[in-house]
């Protein structure tokens, strides 16, 4: 599979096929990493960490915990 660089402003662009894209999960906002191996680029997706909702919580202390607040009454047609 092959493609072409372009000129994207003052640096150089290329555009992934969609196929090579799915095959690797990458879609429009995936982090990337670029590096270097011999005469080679090396494009490596970063894959974002899933936490478990215990796993989020473990920060959680009394005193970084806040309290609820009001918000007054609705003032359109919420449901409360």
């Amino acid at each position: 599979m092959t493609t072409v660089v372009a000129k994207w402003g003052n640096s150089l662009a290329i555009r992934l096929p969609k196929a090579l894209a799915e095959r690797v999960n990458v879609k429009e906002g995936t982090d990337i990493t670029f590096s270097i191996s011999g005469n080679s680029i090396v494009i490596t997706p970063q894959q974002r960490k899933k936490y478990t909702l215990d796993e989020l919580l473990e920060g959680m202390t009394p005193d970084n915990f806040h309290s609820e607040i009001d918000t007054g009454s609705a003032v359109g047609n919420e449901v409360w």
